[in-house]
């Protein structure tokens, strides 16, 4: 693992190593992909930095950062996390517009059948 991943990555990739070596998979290559895992992982929820020249989608319109951007702006935290049902329970007390914004989120990513109809899509 990289230096200054999180004991609790360390944890997850000593588990996934571990678990590909007693299943036989990925046979010689359990550490590349445990770590390949779990450092996708701190990518997404945002544990890594940026290495210095290197460029990202971010930039973009539409690229990872403006993604993120957008996920930050809605109006239940942590919604990209949150399964159908815990959404469709956040709902009430919202506004027209927010609604509005969740469905336009939801329908340029994930596409859930259930939120989009708990949406009024």
């Amino acid at each position: 693992m990289p230096v200054g991943a999180s004991p609790k990555r360390e944890r997850e990739f000593k588990q996934l190593e571990k678990e590909f070596k007693q299943e036989g998979r990925y046979p010689g290559r359990e550490e590349e992909v445990a770590a390949r895992i779990v450092n996708k992982q701190r990518a997404q929820a945002g544990e890594t930095q940026k290495e210095p020249g290197r460029k990202r989608d971010g930039n973009r319109p539409g690229g990872k950062s403006a993604d993120a951007a957008a996920a930050r702006d809605l109006p239940i935290a942590g919604y990209q996390h949150l399964t159908v049902a815990q959404i469709r329970d956040k709902l009430d007390g919202l506004s027209a517009a927010q609604l509005h914004h969740l469905r336009d989120y939801e329908a340029a990513h994930k596409k859930r059948k259930g939120v989009l109809q708990a949406l009024g899509a």
